[in-house]
């Protein structure tokens, strides 16, 4: 499944290691060398080069990202970022959530990439409200796009119907 919306953004449901953009984004951890969810499946996919590298790149902040090579992926790249876990939302998360958004983009940007596709950043594991990530998500990136013409595409890639359902929602709201 697939939706446009505005031209510059895509909201699909499937599996994020399988897409040929520039660029995917993994909800990384700290450490950046691979963990569950999201992060364990783009490692796997990408094979032992993406852990390789990633053990050269000192780790990541919250709310920073850091760019790889995508190895055995059909994405040229992989950002990783590294989201906040949910605390009830007044320790910061929402500043750090975005943060994750514009650094992967302006990441995207320095390196000349026109295509990046994001999984939904701290809904996993780290437990952040997805009825609160995702128009975060979609506000953050809409008002970058806004600013920057260098990129021509996002995707928002969710894994389940569910969590599309409710992009597709707060996208039918935001991006008008």
């Amino acid at each position: 499944m697939a939706e446009y919306l505005g031209g510059r953004i895509e909201i699909i449901d499937g599996d994020i290691t399988r897409l040929a953009v520039d660029a995917i984004v993994n909800a990384a951890n700290r450490s950046l060398l691979g963990g569950g969810g999201v992060d364990g499946a783009i490692h796997r996919a990408a094979g032992p080069q993406l852990l390789a590298e990633t053990r050269t790149l000192g780790g990541c902040e919250t709310g920073q990202a850091k760019i790889s090579g995508g190895y055995r992926l059909p994405a040229k790249h992989v950002i990783h970022t590294v989201g906040p876990v949910w605390r009830g939302g007044t320790s910061g998360e929402p500043e750090l959530l975005a943060s994750c958004y514009r650094r992967s983009l302006i990441l995207a940007v320095e390196h000349g990439l026109k295509t990046i596709a994001f999984p939904s950043i701290s809904t996993g594991i780290y437990g952040y409200p997805i009825e609160l990530a995702a128009p975060l998500a979609l506000n953050t990136v809409k008002a970058f796009l806004d600013e920057n013409p260098a990129v021509d595409k996002v995707i928002f890639c969710t894994f389940g119907r569910r969590d599309y359902d409710l992009y597709l929602e707060k996208a039918a709201e935001i991006l008008k």
